[in-house]
């Protein structure tokens, strides 16, 4: 009979009192020798924890509950961390960082100096493969598979992806190489959102137990030795296997790519779990479990709303009397959204793209307004930049939005596909810069070094919200590719305009005229560009586009001010001050350069602020850059 787990309505109050949990966390052993109902308890045990330590801290939130019951499951029946068990994305991890022994520093999580808010192998030794983008779980868990038959041969693999992670074509390309090669390896395919096949019921569970039961395997198996020299009858066989598999189940594909297929079970039936995996793990070869699961389960409101609650911020206390504040500017991604409605308005042949980022990227409304000229593509950066290239080829004006860390992924697709064919596309790069709490695996620490050197590319970097909005439109009326690029977060507060005008492209603006220093802004810092320019009476200048440069104005500031500092919120090799270093070296201007960038190393998690601050994207840094002693090199230019 399956548990009935009690729904939980609100977050708790206060720590809940978890004596499984307790003896669990600090030595696994104990847990692989629970009952079936102390197993039971242990996940209640979890997800009562998880709700109170997430609500302490904020995180992701939803996909987490949902795996409450198949963690405890592998960790029951495998012996980790000497048996791999590889996560996608990480998304899901929490339950796995709980069981694991930090359960106590869970109230640290993608605080600086805290948890990594994803699996991070410097970590723990049970996290076996750092993730934080999509579809890579099937790939490391067949590198390992194949290390272990040749090392550990008694070793477990097993690898969780979820439904929308498996849409990414590089887990297609692992599950077919798996199947050619054959490792002994285990595939979840955790199932909370898409319809991949029929609902989990009493036939399918059956036929599941069935097929996972060694005597089938055994059956089968040898019914195949022996018949496949006999043509016609193995024939018959294999096609009567498969019309009844396909009555049950939707794993005809994962079969053709050599793979076992058992599924869809009820990923909350525990008990039913550790039957499945235990026999699952005796087998040779790739198999592939398919477990459907609720987003939030347990949690009543992430349950109705598994989208929003996929992450919370952490729950503060309600104030006594209600404090009046200044409206929040708007997000930059709510910028890009609501230009995107507004063009779309005026232009027929716009037309939207995102890998899977719709509410991310602010496509929400532009969603529901356009449906006709909207394509989510799923996990598929590579498709969806492909896609673009297509549509501009016969006369659409097509827009990806997509997270900067997201694009480095389609820079095959970028080059040859787009740039090479001075394609007409748009890419609007939200989460350009660091973006705090998700650390280095999504920071978009990197979009101005590898945009910059494309041939075609244009790039734009603007320093408030209506300036992308100008910027957007700029890059959209340009016949050719084009990027623009904005942080998470809100915006300064700028004064949006209503009508769009399309700038001049490679113009910069001076905002302050000053003595020996000058500094080129490029981008969201322009704030701290600002207040560092009042101390060291400097020029200050907006340079709007990273390329092409306003060269003619960067020369003539050159040889007026005997040093330049440039600020960006990218990495210094080959970023906007580089650029700017390598048009004096061709100029032969001989102007002291100092640059303002992310170094030359991953900067980890923190809020915003604090990853800015650990790279030295600070005002007191451009200051003291400004105030080393500067020897003058071209007096005579400045009497000129």
């Amino acid at each position: 009979m399956l548990y009935d787990h009690p729904m939980i309505e609100t977050f708790p109050n206060n720590k809940p009192i978890t004596p499984l949990l307790d003896k669990v966390q600090t030595d696994l052993a104990v847990l692989r020798a629970l009952s079936e109902d102390d197993l039971l308890h242990l996940a209640d045990e979890i997800r009562q924890f998880m709700l109170y330590s997430v609500s302490q801290t904020g995180g992701h939130f939803g996909a987490g509950l949902g795996v409450v019951e198949l963690t405890v499951a592998l960790h029951h029946v495998l012996n980790t961390p000497e048996d791999r068990i590889v996560w996608d994305v990480g998304h899901q991890t929490y339950p796995h960082k709980i069981i694991t022994g930090r359960a106590d520093r869970m109230h640290t999580i993608r605080q600086a100096g805290g948890l990594s808010g994803f699996p991070k192998r410097t970590e723990s030794e049970f996290d076996t493969f750092g993730v934080g983008h999509s579809s890579t779980s099937i790939s490391a868990a067949m590198g390992m598979a194949v290390a272990a038959g040749k090392l550990a041969p008694n070793r477990k693999v097993v690898a969780v992806i979820g439904d929308g992670a498996i849409t990414g074509g590089m887990a297609f390309e692992a599950l077919a190489h798996a199947g050619h090669v054959r490792p002994n390896l285990l595939v979840i395919l955790n199932d909370n959102q898409m319809s991949i096949g029929h609902n989990t019921g009493g036939l399918a569970t059956y036929f599941a137990k069935i097929w996972a039961s060694p005597t089938y395997i055994s059956f089968r198996e040898g019914s195949k030795r022996i018949l496949e020299h006999v043509r016609t009858a193995w024939d018959i066989v294999k096609k009567t296997e498969g019309q009844m598999k396909s009555l049950v189940a939707p794993g005809m594909m994962f079969e053709e790519l050599g793979f076992n297929y058992i599924g869809p079970l009820d990923g909350h039936d525990l008990p039913l779990m550790v039957q499945t995996l235990e026999a699952m793990l005796q087998l040779q070869g790739p198999q592939l479990l398919h477990v459907r699961t609720v987003k939030g389960k347990g949690f009543a409101p992430a349950e109705s709303d598994p989208v929003g609650y996929h992450a919370i911020n952490k729950i503060e206390a309600k104030p006594a009397a209600p404090v009046e504040s200044r409206p929040k500017p708007p997000k930059y991604q709510d910028v890009f959204g609501r230009w995107l409605c507004d063009l779309a308005a005026q232009d027929q042949r716009l037309i939207g793209i995102t890998p899977a980022m719709c509410e991310g990227s602010g496509m929400v409304k532009y969603s529901k307004e356009f449906p006709d000229r909207y394509h989510d593509v799923a996990i598929a950066e590579q498709h969806a930049v492909t896609l673009a290239a297509g549509m501009a080829c016969d006369g659409l004006k097509p827009v990806v939005a997509i997270y900067s860390t997201f694009l480095q992924r389609a820079y095959d697709q970028l080059i040859h596909d787009v740039a090479l064919q001075n394609l007409d596309v748009t890419f609007a790069l939200d989460r350009a810069g660091l973006v705090g709490q998700d650390g280095a695996t999504h920071h978009g620490a990197f979009d101005l070094s590898y945009l910059r050197c494309i041939p075609n590319m244009i790039i734009a970097c603007p320093s408030d919200e209506n300036e992308c909005r100008q910027l957007l439109y700029t890059a959209y009326q340009h016949e050719g590719p084009a990027a623009v690029r904005y942080p998470r977060g809100e915006g300064t507060g700028a004064l949006i305009e209503e009508e769009m005008t399309a700038l001049p492209i490679g113009k910069a603006v001076t905002l302050r005229q000053g003595k020996s220093v000058a500094i080129l802004n490029f981008g969201v810092l322009l704030p701290e560009a600002k207040a560092a320019a009042e101390v060291l009476d400097a020029t200050l200048v907006d340079m709007r586009w990273a390329k092409p440069l306003d060269e003619d104005l960067v020369e003539s500031v050159a040889r007026q001010h005997d040093r330049i500092i440039t600020v960006e919120e990218n990495a210094l090799a080959g970023g906007a001050g580089s650029a700017v270093a390598e048009l004096l070296a061709s100029r032969e201007l001989n102007c002291e350069v100092r640059h303002v960038a992310i170094p030359d190393n991953f900067i980890h998690h923190g809020s915003q602020q604090q990853t800015r601050d650990a790279a030295g994207l600070t005002v007191d840094n451009i200051i003291e850059q400004g105030q080393r002693e500067v020897t003058p090199v071209h007096a005579a230019a400045n009497i000129s």
